[in-house]
């Protein structure tokens, strides 16, 4: 049973977790009372007291709706640590560096592709290597490309022709993260992501087609290129075996480093180092390898969308129209400036499974969007629906610029199976209209929507907590999962 950890209502969108024992400062969890009931359930508000004990705490140790039990920090967490006495921790990034989730649309409308639906995630899935341990055969990549794409990250594959230059304007950090050493990346990591470049992977990765199902405001749509009946393709996957291996080596070194500076951990899951040591650099040029093979990853898996789209609808790529959205990351620890007590102040902010969120005039988001804010990408489950919003004033003001990330889930994965025992969920979301292909029955089982949190409850808290704007919502047509 988790620890009982008080709560204090502050509104009905923000929760406090008032600073008691080792605790820096206090925790601050945006929910409302129905979700609130749930999140207890786990031991995810333990772990929102746990990170405010850490050393160099800027701010409040914040969670959003879609919180969750996770290693060390709680998935959905967001925290800032200052750069002279602060840490950083591979378990605030979490084991899939740099997931993250890619939004295109196109010219189409849902009506020129509702016929075509079961073909083209066929062929997607044949094209997009998905499951657990998936490889490419057709992307083979000497060690020196490899290391250009650790280090050059998204602009390493569109200098080799997949995806226009226009693209990169559209990613998060230009889709790539500076800093970057392969020196300080494992040969058994790098094993791990070799002919791994362009798969999905398993768990809840997936790609999906759906179209624009409602617009909530028409300005901001309109600046995104979105509107009503359009078709969308959304594309979620992170740094594969190759981040989860570089998270799982500096693990073992950052338990090591926390005995070292005698840092005092309620959790040794919360591992970290001194953001001025040998240790934190070393991560944090790894870490920055990890993030940019994930924005190649997506970068890669969308050009083959494109092809696969146009080969099935018989159409050449100005007729598609298909662009990108954009790109953002979730599982990140970055080095940011923001306004702590009335002074510029720089920053190592660990989003893990949370979305950077910045606000209209940033000078961190596309010119496109300058006037109404950095797209942010909310994923639900297969069988619902998905949300774009903006980034707020408010959530640079209070969260570090930060949202939410997806739905978080309501039951594990083994619970999660039990609920699907004997039932046929791919006929299920066909009734629905959905189309669905998976690597196994398994993760399908795992990934049912009612393992979910109906993604529409957490979106509406950060709406109305005023951390996210909503924009518009999608909905699938077809899926395949890893």
């Amino acid at each position: 049973m988790p620890r009982d950890i008080a709560v204090e209502k502050l509104d009905d969108f923000r929760w406090l977790i008032p600073k008691t024992g080792k605790m820096r400062t206090q925790g601050l969890v945006y929910t409302d009372e129905t979700m609130l009931a749930t999140i207890k359930k786990d031991a995810s508000l333990e772990q929102v007291a746990n990170v405010a004990c850490l050393p160099g705490i800027v701010g409040r140790s914040m969670a959003m709706p879609d919180i969750h039990w996770g290693y060390g920090f709680p998935i959905g967490g967001v925290a800032a640590f200052d750069m002279e006495n602060g840490i950083v921790s591979p378990g605030g990034v979490g084991y899939d560096i740099n997931c993250g989730v890619r939004l295109l649309c196109s010219r189409l409308d849902a009506g020129d592709i509702k016929d075509h639906i079961p073909g083209l995630v066929n062929a997607l899935f044949r094209n997009i290597p998905c499951g657990v341990g998936s490889r490419r055969k057709d992307l083979k990549l000497s060690a020196r490309q490899m290391n250009d794409v650790l280090v050059k990250g998204a602009k390493w594959t569109v200098s080799c022709g997949y995806g226009s230059a226009k693209d990169l304007d559209h990613i998060e950090e230009g889709g790539c993260i500076m800093g970057a050493n392969p020196e300080h990346v494992s040969e058994r990591a790098l094993n791990r992501g070799k002919n791994q470049l362009g798969t999905l992977g398993s768990g809840n990765h997936f790609v999906e087609v759906g179209f624009v199902e409602e617009i909530y405001d028409e300005t901001v749509a309109e600046a995104l290129s979105l509107h009503k009946g359009q078709v969308t393709v959304i594309v979620h996957t992170g740094s594969r075996g190759l981040g989860h291996q570089v998270c799982d080596d500096y693990i073992k070194l950052m338990l090591k480093a926390s005995g070292k500076y005698k840092i005092d951990l309620p959790d040794r899951q919360l591992c970290c180092a001194p953001l001025s040591s040998k240790e934190s650099s070393q991560y944090l040029a790894a870490m920055a390898c990890a993030a940019n093979f994930a924005f190649c990853n997506r970068q890669l898996i969308a050009y083959w969308v494109q092809e696969t789209i146009q080969d099935v609808l018989q159409m050449g790529p100005g007729e598609l129209g298909l662009s990108l959205v954009y790109d953002v990351c979730h599982n990140m620890a970055k080095i940011e400036t923001h306004e702590v007590d009335g002074r510029q102040k720089q920053l190592c902010v660990h989003r893990k499974g949370a979305t950077r969120a910045f606000p209209p005039q940033s000078p961190f988001i596309p010119q496109d969007y300058k006037e109404v804010g950095q797209p942010v990408l909310i994923p639900g489950d297969m069988g619902r629906y998905s949300y774009v919003l903006v980034g707020t004033d408010t959530a640079m003001k209070e969260t570090f610029g930060s949202t939410c990330h997806g739905a978080g889930r309501l039951l594990s994965r083994h619970q999660a199976k039990k609920v699907a025992k004997g039932r046929a969920i791919v006929r299920e979301l066909e009734d629905k209209g959905i189309y669905v292909r998976s690597a196994g029955k398994g993760t399908l089982a795992e990934e049912i929507p009612e393992a979910y949190k109906d993604v529409s409850s957490v979106v509406n808290v950060v709406h109305n907590a005023g951390i996210g704007k909503k924009v518009a919502r999608l909905k699938p047509l077809g899926v395949i999962k890893g």
